[in-house]
């Protein structure tokens, strides 16, 4: 019977764990929400984030240099909240929801560099503050992977 308490007590606490650290990347892709949302006030101070504004960002296509249009969906699915798969490479990218996937939003200078990078290779310039507040808001509303088929 002490066994059975203790195994019991052990799983809560991981499950209590996991729970925990999710929570704590959903709180720092708020934080970063704020953060972009702050900045993008003082360039427009009517600014509020918008999940639609930041669901067509994540879904909308740019021509790159090749000829060939792409979106963060390419890589990242329609649902953010699904694996996804590099559109190049092939190389498989794990959910960028964060509340799916507890590592996303972790490292805030990981996060600043990856926009950097993404923004640069996609758009051809860094992302506005307002497109990286509404593209987060966004990303917290996805928290259910699709059915597989």
């Amino acid at each position: 019977m002490k066994y059975t308490h203790i195994v019991l007590a052990t799983l809560l606490g991981f499950a209590s764990l996991t729970a925990h650290a999710a929570q704590a990347n959903i709180t720092n892709a708020e934080g970063l929400t704020k953060k972009y949302t702050g900045i993008a006030q003082t360039v427009n101070p009517e600014f509020v984030t918008s999940v639609t504004e930041g669901k067509m960002f994540f879904n909308r296509k740019f021509k790159m240099p090749n000829g060939k249009e792409m979106a963060c969906a390419s890589c990242h699915t329609t649902n953010p909240a699904n694996p996804g798969k590099h559109a190049l490479t092939g190389k498989s990218i794990e959910p960028l929801s964060p509340a799916v996937n507890n590592k996303r939003f972790k490292d805030i200078e990981k996060v600043e560099e990856k926009f950097t990078e993404h923004c640069n290779e996609i758009i051809g310039t860094d992302c506005t503050a307002a497109e990286k507040a509404n593209y987060i808001i966004y990303l917290l509303t996805e928290r259910t992977p699709s059915a597989k088929k």
